[in-house]
């Protein structure tokens, strides 16, 4: 029991990470707005809440109904890649500053930016979510949660970053 009340603890504390990543992200999006940014993806970011969303209730739910036994290399390495994705994705945002939000809002003359993680990956942050999204449920065993939240997020990853890039393609 012990296990799964550690779990919930990091997942909830993922889950008030997500709140405040969503406080930036909202507080960065009135500002690109302000400045004449053009919002492109609207209708795949109510599917990315959602599983996102999913994630997190998904990775408790498996683990206080099926109870799988922990794998103590497994958790420890997973934690790690869960702390290793936390602190890119807190990069990525650092290192957009004020163009990162969660949607896809290009500022028209913004200049794109090459630093920081983004000097080697175009998506550095969806780097952190595919991480997070395999890692997280792994700590606690959550194989299933951990298949399915990829799986799908593979999916939206594709349409999301088709979106993406179409929209950076405009500040060029």
């Amino acid at each position: 029991m012990t296990g799964e009340i550690l779990f919930t603890i990091l997942v909830l504390a993922v889950g008030l990470e997500r709140v405040a990543e969503l406080a930036v992200s909202r507080r960065n999006a009135a500002w690109s707005l302000a400045r004449g940014g053009v919002e492109s993806g609207r209708g795949h970011y109510p599917f990315m809440v959602v599983l996102h969303t999913g994630l997190l209730i998904g990775a408790l739910a498996e683990v206080w109904i099926r109870r799988p036994d922990v794998v103590p290399v497994l958790t420890w390495a997973m934690l790690a890649l869960v702390t290793v994705s936390q602190g890119l994705r807190w990069w990525c945002v650092a290192t957009l500053g004020r163009q990162w939000n969660t949607r896809v809002i290009v500022v028209p003359g913004a200049a794109r930016v090459t630093g920081g993680p983004y000097r080697w990956i175009p998506h550095p942050n969806y780097v952190a979510v595919v991480l997070e999204g395999l890692a997280l449920p792994l700590v606690h065993a959550a194989w299933a949660t951990a298949i399915v939240f990829t799986a799908l997020n593979a999916t939206l990853l594709a349409t999301r970053i088709r979106a993406e890039d179409a929209a950076l393609a405009r500040l060029a």
